[in-house]
């Protein structure tokens, strides 16, 4: 069995294949879609399977890529691309497996709860509650007609940007669930770096769980980890442990990268009677979380996994936004008002400010454009020079001799061309990326030198520390929605599922879906061009 890093990295690429049996044999990491058999018309069994993309691609060929197979000459090929997607966006249920499986009334009804009382088996109240939602309430992924393929942003199917329905599953409790709360056992994990909002999301799972009438409710301790470690010990849960937690950063059950296998996983699973995994992390802890998903389905496990997408990056596929993303944003301002002010302050003053962002480049351009006090921003999808007539460099020459000060913001992912390679890689399986914040530092210097222009730099790196804040007001209303929404998911019996919010609406999607690639920056997104048009730079190429 592959350890968990292994199983990441194994995951991040979707396996094309048209035969689904053989990706159920496979099972396990590689594979990260099962046969499953239909509960009812509205949920048609997940057959297909999809192309691997990779993040350049994605951006290239956008919907297309998952239209591939579709016929456009054929008069009903709209009805067999939405008929596809369904199928895609169809997420597991206990029932695949546990075809017997018998539902109860649900014990999550507000309107009749009482602190004292154990409703097991339902509420013993003849009155309807209206508060649930129905097994086949949607939400729709895409909510904008194109008019042309040229249109920002546009992601057309066919020539004539033909619109095309793309709904998912809406989030929320159900009326009837597939636990008994007394024989539920529920864990909850952190895996990979810091984010805002991780000990809200932690304290609203339990809570949430708490009204539904779990009494067994344990934090694993430092990621995957916790699961193999004989040193590190769970740590039982209660609203009376967690009710103020949310008033610190960090996470109270520490965070770490990698693992055991999947099977030393699951194993330690079935050994502690975990029957639901509350998994928070980003794309490779949904992979892992994926995995884990499979092998209990393999192992005839009736287990839900359900995720929780975490990143300050917000780089989770369909997602409007990942929890902790505005708090870094917002953190991050701090930063570049020192630089603008330590600019400004001096003659000649550059300031440059480093940020978060691996593979994308959100944070600059949200923390830029918020800030309106950044001349030049450089994330990782858009390509520049430093040097050369168009380069950043003679931009920045430009701004000195006309504004007399600047400041920069760089992603940490950006530049990485112009740095030497590294093939070192970190617990998770990520490249060790160089270090460009330092680099243009010393490009900065060396050139004007050249130039034989004094100027100031100053160079500030605020990486960790608008991680390990506290969530603010925004941050900690998603972050208890859809801690909320991530335990209704799993007594409604969906497993392998991750909670997101997507065009205002909460909706769960399968995991495979939401980690086929990291979400980008698009440089013809609306939201670049805003960028743009606050920062007032140039082309760098």
């Amino acid at each position: 069995m592959e350890t968990l890093s292994q199983a990441i990295t194994s995951t991040l690429s979707i396996p094309h294949s048209n035969n689904s049996s053989a990706l159920v044999r496979s099972h396990g990491l590689s594979s990260l879609l099962l046969l499953r058999k239909p509960r009812s018309p509205a949920n048609l069994s997940l057959i297909s399977s999809r192309s691997s993309l990779t993040r350049a691609s994605a951006v290239e060929h956008g919907s297309k890529s998952s239209a591939s197979s579709i016929d456009l000459s054929d008069p009903d090929w709209k009805t067999k691309y939405e008929r596809e997607f369904e199928e895609r966006f169809s997420i597991p249920h206990i029932t695949d497996v546990f075809p017997d499986a018998q539902a109860i009334r649900s014990t999550f009804c507000l309107k009749m709860r009482s602190p004292t009382e154990d409703f097991v088996g339902g509420y013993p109240s003849d009155e309807e509650w209206h508060g649930y939602i129905n097994n086949n309430d949607r939400v729709l992924l895409k909510v904008i007609s194109y008019s042309s393929p040229t249109s920002a942003g546009a992601e057309c199917i066919d020539s004539d940007c033909s619109w095309v329905q793309q709904w998912i599953h809406r989030a929320g409790p159900r009326e009837k669930i597939y636990f008994r709360p007394e024989l539920v056992k529920a864990a909850i994990i952190t895996c990979g770096g810091l984010c805002p909002g991780l000990n809200d999301v932690i304290r609203h799972i339990v809570i949430t769980l708490e009204i539904y009438g779990v009494k067994n409710i344990v934090g694993i301790p430092f990621g995957y980890k916790g699961f193999s470690d004989k040193d590190l010990t769970e740590m039982p849960l209660s609203r009376k442990v967690v009710q103020n937690i949310h008033l610190s950063g960090g996470s109270l059950l520490g965070v770490s990268r990698g693992g055991p296998s999947v099977s030393e996983i699951v194993d330690s699973m079935e050994e502690r009677g975990i029957n639901m995994l509350f998994v928070l992390g980003g794309n490779g802890t949904h992979a892992g979380a994926n995995a884990i998903h499979n092998e209990c389905r393999k192992r005839k496990m009736k287990v839900a996994v359900v995720g929780v997408p975490k990143t300050i990056d917000n780089d989770i596929l369909h997602m409007d936004k990942t929890f902790g993303f505005d708090t870094a944003v917002e953190e991050a301002q701090r930063a570049i008002n020192s630089a603008y002010i330590e600019a400004h302050s001096a003659y000649h003053g550059i300031g440059i400010v480093k940020l978060m962002g691996r593979n994308s480049g959100f944070i600059a351009m949200q923390a830029s454009l918020a800030s309106g006090q950044v001349d030049i921003c450089l994330i990782p999808e858009v390509p520049f020079n430093l040097h050369g007539p168009n380069g950043v460099l003679k931009h920045l020459k430009y701004l000195i001799e006309t504004k007399g000060s600047a400041v920069i913001c760089v992603a940490e992912g950006a530049g990485q061309n112009l740095l030497e390679k590294t093939n070192a890689k970190d617990a998770s399986g990520n490249t060790i990326l160089g270090d460009f914040g330092v680099h243009i530092q010393q490009e900065t210097k060396k050139y004007f030198k050249e130039e034989s222009m004094a100027v100031d730099v100053k160079y500030i790196d605020p990486t960790y520390m608008i991680r390990a804040v506290r969530a603010n007001a925004s941050d900690g209303i998603l972050c208890t929605v859809l801690g909320q929404n991530a335990v209704h998911g799993a007594f409604a019996g969906y497993s392998g599922i991750t909670v997101g919010i997507i065009n205002t609406h909460y909706a769960y999607l399968p995991i495979p879906e939401v980690i086929a690639y990291p979400k980008s920056v698009d440089p013809n997104s609306r939201m670049w061009h805003r960028c743009l048009t606050s920062t007032g730079q140039p082309d760098f190429i």
